[in-house]
């Protein structure tokens, strides 16, 4: 089969389409192999568009059963109909009716996009062109357009039709065993919010009164006999309506607000109008099944898509190319609404390590793109890191620049002005330079320039004057000479030998000093001595800082900075510094690892029992690819995995005995009931990190405080850490408690998920063997992309060593499943394909093997576009 190169589509050829579509009328029967789908589309010529041009229609796969025009079928000359698209001619120069029938099989779609059936259950999902898959369509975000859709299936089958917007009539069929409901929703949207669901299942509900006074009925859907574990997401529901409310002041605009979770999905969750659609995972959770990051992840990925109601729905994409105007605010809204519930210091870290896992190596190697692309193959491939996550940090530099005020009355401005239409990053910053008076243009640099900055500082100090004074100099990797510098938030103090310094200066607004410039710096007077500077406090850009300081410098911030984050930072970069230098020299003795250790200690001693979330971070060392990411080139994993190894061994060795007395006393009271709360989740955070770092200093000890976990854990947060620190133990006691867990929890598939995952990120050589003997358990499934992210994904992102093996092994273990899962699921292979997109840093055997696994990926027949464009990308990088 020949592979075909998928065209490009550059943002500067948008144009507006030639034709609108006012109005969708959708009459959907549902059937196992045979869904038909009636539409009819109100049409009119669009007056910025061309004035005799052809109506072209999107399709994929489709199958047109009639057309008719004004309610007259029409010449077979009249049209030109493939399953890829549908061409009217010479459509009439006024407003018009065309009414199509389609037909398509939604058991067989296994690419999980446009109408499917999940485990008997049939839903959509049309984000980014899947509406195409249901009925030949405009299939851009621009086209806004009133929806009603009648959906009928079998009563037996599908008790349960859902659709978006509001509920209008139901009712039987006569004569046959099939029901219908009728959904309208209100307000114009582009195609890819359109959903319905199908199916037999359980339901969760509760009402919400708007600050506005209206009644809304929240209900989430799962499948029957899981409603309790429900319960969790449809509070995180009503939390997110009164946050959005009290905050951005965004009150919800239909009388029902639907979630529904289906257990074959490609992403995590949809936002469609009034009915969310969400991968399983992040609804579902109890106690006995879901980890604490399991309820975090559902209380944000819930907010998320809720927020979406206005940051995407409302206020929606003029193009694919605006993608971060939508993700990329949202994240950003979502992350603020996880700080309020939870601990801002700590969510505040994680979302750091999130960027700089995932974003940072995106921005290096070839698939690194801008946070709002120029061009693109496939859309389905740009839903990434740096859209959604660099597009957030973004949205959080503005705020940092303009204040807290001017940004909420900017974002008050935004939805205002832009409500009901397909919006662009322009009009975005344009209601922020409205209210502020502020020239946003330089700022604006930021969506247009991919790589991550690096910022270099110096600091002097000058006894005799008793100044200091910071130089900041900033670069970026890629940038022509002519390119202009970004315009770069740095929140900064300086912290003396006791404690943090008062210091004012009158280019610094609110701890803020503005870098617009190529080079800047600031003097400080009346500094009585030397002090530490404490730069991009609360990481305020997403940048790499370049500073000389020492270890002791580094920890006297550890010790005495006000600021959580650089409290962190400081020791990462300690330990970085440390695994760094060690990776390279090979020796086993590592420079400053005692010292280290020492300042850990000394937190512990101090902050464990105050605040253990907070000091369960401390204790994390930064990932082998944070290693990987501050070398930049020649990686050797195996030097990292050793060096880094060392550094916790005797990390561990130094903490044993606190950590031992520390966990003891953070032990939950008997018979105490669980609770997802902060709190509560910091207390198991640290037991857990202490397990680890005390079996990596004694593993006989450790393989038995992890079985006594497992075996009285009343939680899965505890049974799986204790899973996990004993799964890099070997021996018989860890292969028995694999098998133990796997029979325990043989009927929960999010469950074996983690099962899974766990046995991936082992790092050892016979970790690829092991995972062919899970590739061929009975609860693996190639069709589900959970189990395929679970265990591939996992091994690919999470075990550096042995997914980059010397041998190639590891490489082609992936490679062989993204060529076998590309002709079911193009957009599930095409984003395990992103892992191989460091390989041109690594040392040159790796890399070889890497490049010969890409190359024999990019040289098969038949592939999609979805692993084209990226294989493609990632050669050509």
């Amino acid at each position: 089969m020949r592979t075909e190169t998928p065209p490009t589509i550059r943002l500067q050829d948008y144009r507006p389409s030639d034709h609108l579509i006012d109005t969708v009328d959708l009459d959907i029967r549902l059937d196992r192999q045979a869904s038909r789908m009636t539409a009819v589309l109100a049409v009119r010529p669009n007056p910025a568009g061309v004035p005799i041009a052809p109506l072209v229609l999107d399709g994929d796969e489709l199958t047109l059963l009639s057309l008719r025009l004004d309610g007259e079928p029409l010449p077979a000359e009249a049209y030109t109909a493939t399953p890829s698209g549908l061409t009217l001619h010479a459509p009439p120069q006024r407003p018009f009716r065309l009414t199509l029938e389609t037909q398509v099989d939604p058991t067989a779609n296994t690419k999980l996009m446009g109408l499917y059936r999940s485990s008997g259950v049939y839903c959509t999902q049309c984000e980014a062109d899947g509406f195409r898959r249901i009925t030949y369509f405009l299939d851009r975000p621009d086209i806004l357009s009133v929806y009603t859709t009648r959906i009928e299936a079998s009563r037996d089958e599908a008790p349960v039709l859902l659709g978006n917007g509001n509920p209008v009539e139901t009712g039987e069929v006569p004569g046959t065993d099939r029901h219908y409901a009728i959904w309208q929703d209100p307000h114009p949207k582009p195609a890819y919010l359109f959903a319905i669901v199908g199916g037999r299942l359980g339901h969760v509900g509760r009402s919400f009164t708007t600050s506005e006074g209206r009644a809304v009925a929240l209900g989430v859907y799962v499948e029957p006999g899981k409603e309790a574990r429900a319960e969790y997401a449809l509070d995180a529901v009503a939390r997110s309506m009164a946050w959005d409310e009290l905050v951005f002041g965004r009150a919800y605009d239909l009388d029902v607000f639907n979630v529904v979770a289906v257990s074959d999905f490609n992403m995590g969750a949809m936002e469609n109008k009034g009915l969310n659609i969400f991968n399983d995972k992040y609804v579902l959770a109890s106690p006995e099944t879901a980890t604490d990051a399991d309820y975090a992840n559902i209380e944000a990925i819930i907010a998320h898509e809720y927020f979406h109601n206005w940051s995407g729905n409302r206020v929606t994409c003029r193009d694919w190319f605006q993608l971060c105007l939508k993700e990329g605010l949202t994240v950003f809204r979502d992350q603020e609404f996880s700080s309020d519930m939870r601990s801002r210091a700590v969510h505040r870290i994680g979302e750091v390590r999130t960027l700089r896992a995932r974003q940072f190596p995106e921005d290096a190697g070839p698939l690194a793109h801008p946070v709002r692309p120029k061009q693109y193959a496939e859309i389905n491939n740009f839903y990434t890191a740096t859209v959604y996550e660099k597009g957030a940090e973004i949205v959080r530099m503005l705020k940092a620049l303009i204040g807290d005020s001017a940004f909420r009355k900017g974002m008050d401005r935004y939805f205002s002005d832009n409500d009901g239409t397909a919006a662009t990053v322009e009009d975005f910053l344009q209601a922020f330079a409205t209210e502020t008076g502020r020239d946003l243009a330089h700022f604006a640099q930021w969506y247009e320039r991919p790589g991550t900055p690096r910022i270099a500082v110096s600091g002097h100090y000058d006894a005799t004057a008793k100044t200091y004074r910071l130089n900041i100099r900033q670069t970026r990797p890629g940038a022509g000479a002519d390119a202009p510098p970004l315009v770069i938030p740095v929140a900064l103090g300086l912290v003396g030998p006791d404690g943090p310094l008062d210091v004012t200066h009158e280019r610094l607004r609110d701890g803020v000093f503005v870098l617009d410039e190529a080079e800047d710096g600031l003097t400080f007077e009346n500094i009585a001595a030397p002090p530490v500077p404490s730069l991009f406090r609360d990481f305020s850009a997403p940048v790499r800082v370049e500073i000389a300081l020492s270890d002791a410098e580094r920890l006297t911030l550890l010790r005495h900075d006000t600021d959580a984050f650089n409290r962190w930072e400081s020791a990462q970069r300690v330990a970085l510094r440390i695994v760094i230098e060690g990776a390279r020299s090979g020796s086993e003795t590592l420079d400053g690892a005692a010292g280290l250790a020492d300042a850990l200690a000394a937190f512990v001693d101090q902050e464990a029992l105050r605040d253990p979330a907070f000091a369960a971070l401390m204790l994390a060392l930064p990932s082998e690819g944070e290693v990987a990411g501050e070398i930049g080139a020649n990686i050797d994993p195996d030097a990292i995995f050793s060096a880094r190894r060392r550094l916790r061994q005797g990390i561990a060795a130094r903490l044993r005995d606190r950590l031992v007395s520390v966990r003891d006393r953070l032990a939950e009271p008997a018979g105490a009931s669980f609770s997802p709360d902060a709190a509560s989740a910091g207390r198991r955070a640290f037991r857990n990190a202490a397990l680890d770092l005390i079996a990596v200093a004694d593993p006989e000890h450790g393989a038995t405080l992890a079985r006594e976990q497992i075996a009285s854990a009343t939680t899965m947060t505890d049974r799986l850490a204790g899973l996990a620190t004993l799964s890099l133990i070997p021996g018989e006691a860890r292969e028995a408690e694999l098998a133990a867990f796997a029979a325990l929890y043989t009927a929960e598939p999010l469950v074996l998920d983690k099962w899974f995952a766990i046995q991936a990120a082992i790092p050892e050589d016979d970790t690829i063997a092991r995972i062919g003997r899970l590739q061929r358990h009975p609860a693996f499934s190639m069709t589900n992309p959970n189990r395929v992210r679970s265990l591939i994904g996992v091994f690919s992102l999470a075990n550096p060593t042995q997914f980059n093996r010397p041998d190639g092994a590891g490489y082609a273990l992936v490679a062989e499943t993204v060529l076998a899962l590309d002709k079911r699921n193009p957009q599930i292979a095409a984003r395990l394909l992103t892992a191989f997109g460091s390989w041109r840093q690594l040392e040159p055997v790796r890399r070889v093997a890497a490049e010969g696994a890409l190359r024999g990926i990019a040289g098969a027949g038949g592939l999609s576009r979805d692993v084209v464009d990226i294989a493609g990308r990632s050669l050509a990088g």
